[in-house]
């Protein structure tokens, strides 16, 4: 999605910025699951002719605005509680959320969806902005979770598409998680933290990240930056990244670490009921390299929801 860069720092920061599938962010160990398959299909019906309040079990394809969208749910749909929505990161489809939506599923009600242009949904017909991706995630939540309070947990982009989502959705979204969730200035921490100036890999990253924001990639969705609005009193849990690989990136590692860990700290604005922690052992992918602690976050969100 990135382009191929020369050296794995490089790929390590573009999956950090927009949560890209490549090479060393630890999305292989993400196909290594047991017997459980939630994108496994049941016989699939046609959307139309299903009835509305129809619970979607296994992968559906569901139109919404006119296009195609690819959505995963599992457990029971009798349970009661907010339901739980994953929302991947740029490059991911919902097949890497599969482990964890296998485990929240014992407990929870859980979906996922791919993003226009992301998995299996339709290709998006023209530039994206945070207002019509969200449009789809509107669509999605109609179809799998009704009336029903919802809870957005995000990893990298899709966090900072949970977040944008939240305050304008405040009947709906009753909770948040945030996993490493890409910063609400992540533009302008590129820019500031590698200078125009820069040489080599540095300088590879910067012009790769900048062309991606501006829509440069699979789902044409230009990346703006913005104040972080508040989403009410909703129980918000912020979990960042606890080894410091960004500091590996030459000369300017240590700027875009200490500008991620102020991105996750400004998250909380969002919520006067707000909590920022650290996965210790874990990189970008906390669900993958930390799942127990994804896991417990979520539920204890989902839980709070409830009340």
């Amino acid at each position: 999605m990135l382009g191929k860069t020369r050296t794995s720092v490089a790929a390590a920061l573009c999956c950090t910025v927009l949560g890209a599938g490549v090479t060393g962010c630890g999305a292989d160990k993400l196909d290594k699951l047991d017997d459980w398959d939630p994108l496994a299909s049941t016989t699939q019906t046609p959307t139309a002719t299903r009835t509305a309040a129809a619970p979607i079990s296994g992968t559906e394809k569901i139109t919404v605005a006119g296009r195609s969208v690819n959505v995963s749910c599992s457990g029971d749909p009798e349970k009661d509680g907010p339901v739980v929505m994953l929302i991947a990161g740029a490059g991911d489809g919902l097949d890497k959320l599969a482990a964890l939506q296998k485990t929240l599923s014992e407990r929870n009600r859980v979906c996922s969806y791919d993003r226009l242009g992301a998995g299996a949904s339709d290709q998006p017909e023209g530039p994206q902005d945070f207002a019509s991706t969200g449009e789809i995630l509107t669509g999605v939540l109609d179809r799998v979770a009704g009336d029903r309070p919802v809870v957005l947990a995000g990893h990298s982009l899709g966090g900072l598409i949970a977040a944008r989502y939240a305050p304008d959705h405040q009947d709906r979204v009753k909770g948040l998680v945030l996993m490493d969730a890409t910063p609400s200035t992540m533009l302008d921490d590129i820019t500031k933290a590698i200078p125009e100036s820069a040489t080599g890999p540095a300088a590879e990253l910067r012009a790769q990240n900048l062309a991606v924001f501006k829509g440069q990639n699979p789902e044409k969705l230009v990346i703006t930056d913005g104040k972080v609005r508040s989403a009410g009193d909703i129980p918000v849990e912020v979990i960042q990244h606890g080894q410091p690989y960004l500091a590996a990136v030459p000369k300017y590692g240590p700027r875009l670490e200490k500008a991620w860990a102020e991105g996750q700290r400004k998250w909380l604005a969002l919520s006067s009921a707000g909590k920022l922690s650290t996965a210790k052992n874990s990189g970008h992918y906390i669900y993958v390299d930390q799942p127990d602690v994804a896991v417990q976050a979520i539920e204890r969100v989902a839980e709070q929801a409830a009340r």
